[in-house]
């Protein structure tokens, strides 16, 4: 956890506080008053998820290895992609976590495909995700079933397409230390990090969404309504620029109710596959290289996914 990443989150929450605090001067401006609102009914509504998914993620990393993810995979490349892709719902937390399990599965012997294909599913349809886009969308249940699928066949097609045209050698930098804390340290100082760090990014998601609702006028956003492919493409370059964590931007993207469903969906599937966070990630963990092709790439076939399925499974709203 970096301390920068701790700082901002202290200041955030120390400032909206005060903003709190003074609200019979700063929010008499109902705009203003409507932001701050925004902002407590995001964060609020996300934080029980955001700790459950830390609390299952600071377990996993003190007390299941890799080897054993690693056995329950098939060893074959190409039968191991579909493996892979499923296996992402046995991981609840978020794409934090992904990164450094999915190298360990590298370093185990775990092929690449399927390693990449598991990076990129289990941040999106594991059991926390969906609770939470489940609690986030109650009048529309099918949102649930059509993230699942679109964010498992980006899963599955990107760990297709790496083993069939992927260049192992891009891969330069995955090994993985096995010297961290156990044991009920090891859960405590996880969870703690994971938490903080997360937390962070949904401030920022969730402040930027209140900002939105102050200073863009009401009929900029009406009128992205009825822009179906313009929205579609403005909540994918939103996903990866916001980089909100995947057990909480379903709250974010609720937030947004102007917007039609499809965008919305497509800011679902992209998010946890392909935002800031998660590239530098990448980029420290397997190459810069290899990060900046390889999302490049997922960011494309997430849109496709999520819009293809969405159309099916929501229609074209």
């Amino acid at each position: 956890m970096r301390p920068g990443t701790v700082v901002f989150f202290v200041l955030l929450a120390v400032g909206v506080a005060l903003a709190l605090g003074w609200r019979g001067a700063v929010l008499d401006d109902r705009r203003v008053a409507a932001g701050a609102t925004i902002f407590t009914g995001i964060f609020v509504q996300a934080v029980p998820f955001l700790v459950l998914g830390t609390v299952v993620s600071g377990a996993i990393a003190a007390w299941v290895t890799p080897a054993m993810i690693a056995r329950a995979l098939p060893r074959s490349q190409v039968a191991s992609v579909g493996a892979g892709g499923l296996a992402g719902a046995l991981l609840p937390g978020c794409e934090c976590a992904s990164v450094p399990v999915s190298a360990r599965l590298m370093d185990r012997g775990v092929p690449q495909a399927a390693a990449l294909a598991f990076l990129l599913s289990a941040p999106a349809i594991n059991p926390v995700v969906l609770v939470s886009t489940a609690v986030a969308f109650p009048a529309e249940p099918l949102m649930v079933a059509a993230r699942f699928a679109a964010s498992l066949v980006t899963a599955v097609v990107m760990g297709g397409l790496w083993a069939r045209f992927g260049d192992p050698t891009l891969i330069t930098r995955r090994v993985m230390h096995d010297d961290e804390a156990r044991g009920w340290s090891g859960f405590a100082d996880s969870m703690r990090q994971d938490f903080l760090q997360s937390a962070a990014y949904l401030s920022m998601g969730a402040l930027f969404v209140a900002v939105l609702h102050v200073v863009v006028p009401a009929s900029v956003v009406d009128s992205l309504a009825g822009q179906v492919l313009l929205g579609i493409f403005l909540m994918a370059v939103l996903a990866v620029v916001l980089s909100v964590c995947s057990e909480a931007d379903a709250f974010v993207a609720a937030s947004m109710s102007q917007l039609p469903l499809l965008p919305r969906l497509v800011f679902l599937v992209v998010g946890p596959v392909v935002d800031l966070k998660l590239i530098a990630m990448q980029a420290g963990a397997f190459g810069a290289r290899f990060a900046a092709r390889f999302s490049a790439a997922t960011f494309v076939v997430a849109i496709a996914a999520a819009t293809g399925v969405g159309a099916l499974i929501l229609g074209w709203r």
